[in-house]
């Protein structure tokens, strides 16, 4: 679970009560849900990058964008 959650959540209470957020907490909730996005699309990344597409004879038919991204980070985690 992505730790975050838990304030990005606490803030989003917040803003929906009757005392609502200050403009140092909706700054904060702000950067948080970005944190959390590009989290979750790091996760979607990784996952997207560890398949592979085979068709029912057994050929490996993954698409050459997916391939190309595949070798690309594989050198960029060699560095």
């Amino acid at each position: 679970m992505i730790p975050i959650l838990g304030r990005i959540n606490e803030l989003s209470r917040k803003q929906r009560s009757s005392i609502g957020l200050t403009q140092a907490e909706q700054l904060e909730q702000q950067e948080l849900r970005r944190q959390y996005l590009q989290a979750i699309r790091g996760q979607v990344l990784t996952t997207m990058l560890g398949v592979s597409v085979v068709d029912p004879l057994g050929n490996d038919v993954t698409p050459e964008k997916l391939i190309i991204e595949k070798v690309q980070r594989r050198k960029q985690a060699e560095q």
